[in-house]
């Protein structure tokens, strides 16, 4: 997004709440000359500036800022893709979609809220799966039940990626609510 489109969105959510630049800045704690910066179209809100803006005009971050569809969607493709890792060690599963999710939660669209219900499922699988192990070497198990295990996570992430790249909604279930 241009940093004029910017501004004048900035201004005119400053102007829908009928506030003034100094009222602005002191409800989101950001200096009057920042304000001036960002709707005179000088700088763009990021990080931490964002999230005050967003919070201060009741929106989401990604409401003030336009992103852009296909980036998103390449990313959040690259996010489901990376659950695969968990066949190399299951925790795997948990960790490297949790590094892409903290890298670009707040950058991209849709991100933040699969990354969360990829995290989620998998952390809840993860620990089905220890916990299944135990069982299998305690109560002498057979590894069918592992397999399907197995077989059930490749299916969710299989048919959520089909999901995601046909830009539908996600479905990741059962899932222990750990990131809210």
């Amino acid at each position: 997004m241009k940093n004029n489109e910017l501004a004048k969105k900035i201004k005119e959510l400053r102007n829908r709440k009928g506030i003034s630049q100094e009222e602005l800045s002191e409800k989101s704690g950001l200096s009057l000359r920042t304000i001036q910066r960002i709707e005179n179209g000088e700088t763009e809100p990021r990080g931490d500036s964002l999230k005050r803006l967003a919070s201060t005009f009741n929106v989401s971050p990604d409401e003030i800022t336009d992103w852009q569809i296909v980036e998103d969607n390449t990313i959040v493709n690259l996010l489901s893709l990376t659950q695969f890792s968990f066949l190399v060690f299951p925790i795997l599963g948990v960790l490297v979609p949790l590094v892409i999710w903290i890298s670009k939660k707040d950058k991209i669209k849709n991100v933040d809220k699969i990354g969360k219900a990829i995290i989620n499922f998998q952390i809840t699988w993860t620990i089905v799966v220890f916990i299944s192990y135990l069982f299998w070497f305690i109560l002498r198990m057979g590894p069918l039940f592992m397999i399907g295990l197995y077989v059930f996570n490749l299916l969710m992430i299989t048919v959520n990626s089909i999901r995601i790249n046909n830009i539908k909604e996600v479905y990741y279930k059962p899932a222990f609510k750990i990131l809210r």
